[in-house]
């Protein structure tokens, strides 16, 4: 049976390479095709494993987190509420002395804007919190970062990353020096080393924000837990503790563990994925049906061939499996070149997208996308090989004959 079957590819190779030309037209969709669908299944999966990385990177995995729910639905509508409930800083360490676990608790928001230094203006992305700024590159601080004292304080002080620093052309000078954020005078205390995003950034105690600039950009607060056996338990006090504060806990605030975040990305990733498909599916259709015409005008111009095979023995059966070994190895031959210009398609985007955003987004090459690009070229020559096969094996030998 194998050596009957490895004929058969046998036959549609020579065949296929006696009809280059015909070939290559028939599989320029599938290329076309699976060369998107490699590109788009890449990318998103890229995507998905950066959001991944900065859901970890920015909380624990250990981390509860408490949003202020700033919109409601109204028949199945999305509106922003009129009025919402915001944690301030004082109601944040009321909390974090309650809990009875140990937990590090984390206040922080974030805004953009345009940062002033003399007569250079830089569009920043700037982070108010109230615990000092975490880095693992210690090693590359200048002067120093600012402190719960400052915090406490109010003190009008903020860090700066790499790249704010470069921008001012005062790298080497800028500590002591005074920028100026949303009409406040910042003293600058510290440069710290380039994160993952190299954007200007810059850092400073989230209690010099009025309560209006608050509830513009609510904060985040969340809890890193030490122990994964303490999270259940103090989410539950969380909620009681919010239910006491402010009334109807669940309706003003969204209590999330990271394990429920990451579901969440994944599944919206899944949907993206699944969409994206379907749309760069239709390509691969389209050259599904070349190869079914190419098939067709090849049954036609080897019908005399047909006929002799058929008189000499052969079944409708190997007929069938003829042709539909030439339309597999069609389809296969088109994955595979889609597959190289897809990759290669994809390592020419990167470095743009790159570029562009300043994100360090790489595409990811899984199994499972070479899983789906092998079945699908088993697939389109299967189901649209079969026709033409049938058509072929249905040939009357004698009149097959007479057809040259």
């Amino acid at each position: 049976m194998l050596r009957k079957t490895a004929g058969y590819f046998a036959l549609a190779i020579a065949n296929i390479r006696s009809n280059l030309f015909h070939t290559l037209l028939s599989v320029l969709g599938i290329v076309i095709g699976v060369a998107a669908l490699v590109s788009v299944l890449s990318l998103i999966d890229g995507m998905e494993n950066l959001a991944r990385e900065q859901i970890s990177s920015t909380t624990s995995l250990n981390a509860i987190t408490i949003q202020s729910n700033q919109h409601k639905q109204v028949n199945e509508v999305r509106i922003r509420r009129d009025t919402f409930h915001v944690v301030t800083y004082a109601q944040f360490k009321r909390l974090a002395d309650t809990l009875s676990k140990p937990a590090e608790g984390v206040y922080r928001t974030s805004l953009s804007g345009e940062a002033n230094f003399g007569e250079k203006q830089v569009g920043v992305y700037a982070w108010a919190g109230a615990t000092p700024i975490r880095t693992s590159d210690t090693a590359r601080y200048t002067g120093s970062i600012y402190q719960i004292t400052d915090v406490e304080q109010k003190r009008n002080v903020v860090v700066v990353n790499e790249t704010f620093a470069k921008l001012t052309g005062e790298a080497d000078h800028l500590i002591g020096k005074t920028i100026q954020f949303e009409n406040r005078d910042l003293e600058v205390i510290g440069i710290v080393p380039e994160p993952k995003v190299k954007s200007p950034q810059i850092y400073f105690p989230i209690t010099l924000l009025s309560e209006v600039e608050l509830r513009a950009h609510p904060p985040m607060v969340y809890f890193d837990v030490k122990r994964t056996e303490d999270i259940i338990p103090l989410k539950s006090e969380i909620k009681n503790w919010l239910e006491k504060e402010f009334g109807q806990a669940e309706e003003n605030f969204t209590i999330q563990t990271n394990d429920f975040r990451i579901d969440q990305a994944t599944k919206a990733f899944l949907v993206f994925r699944v969409i994206m498909g379907l749309i760069v599916g239709i390509s691969v259709l389209v050259g599904g049906i070349g190869v079914m015409n190419v098939l067709l005008i090849s049954v036609t111009e080897r019908t005399a061939e047909i006929g002799i095979r058929k008189a000499m023995g052969a079944s409708r059966q190997d007929i069938v499996f003829l042709f539909l070994s030439e339309s597999i190895t069609v389809s296969a031959f088109g994955s595979l070149l889609g597959l190289v210009i897809g990759v290669l398609g994809t390592m020419l985007i990167i470095p743009i997208v790159r570029a562009i955003t300043e994100v360090p987004f790489q595409a990811a090459y899984t199994w499972n996308t070479f899983i789906v690009i092998s079945i699908i070229s088993v697939l389109v020559g299967i189901i649209f090989g079969t026709y033409p096969a049938i058509r072929a094996s249905r040939l009357n030998p004698v009149d097959a004959i007479r057809h040259e």
